[in-house]
């Protein structure tokens, strides 16, 4: 028996879930189900360009891992375009993150949001002063 899988981090949930061929009947498709950090590892590798191992450590799991559900989520979207099958974009084990991160300046005490996945930020968007932190998630 293997190890339990470990919640996956997903970051970004469009609240879109389902994608079928145009001009074909529900009822005469066959569905495939693509999960959600499926999909979130298809925008972190081929939309965002990232590396396996960065992609894997925002999604918090080890690079061999995400290099498995990366191209288990290419044979499913494969599968459905060159088939025409439906997605169902649902279940898997995850855990969706915040969004967006907290930082205040040190010197003018400035606070400012920034998306997840964009980097520390260098300097303070009002004074360009370097020691700037982030604030803890309540």
């Amino acid at each position: 028996m293997g190890r339990p899988h470990k919640k996956r981090f997903v970051a970004f949930n469009p609240g879109v879930c389902y994608f079928k061929p145009r001009g074909i009947p529900m009822v005469a498709l066959e569905e495939i189900r693509l999960k959600v950090d499926e999909r979130e590892a298809l925008r972190l590798a081929d939309l965002e360009n990232l590396s396996h191992e960065e992609a894997g450590s925002r999604m918090g799991v080890s690079r061999a891992t995400f290099g498995r559900i990366i191209e288990q989520a290419r044979r499913i979207v494969a599968d459905a375009l060159i088939n025409g099958k439906a997605i169902n974009v649902e279940g898997g084990n995850f855990q969706i993150t915040s969004t967006e991160r907290l930082f205040i300046c040190e010197k003018c005490k400035y606070e400012w949001h920034e998306l997840c996945g964009t980097g520390r930020p260098e300097k303070c968007p009002s004074c360009f002063n370097r020691e700037v932190h982030r604030v803890p998630a309540k």
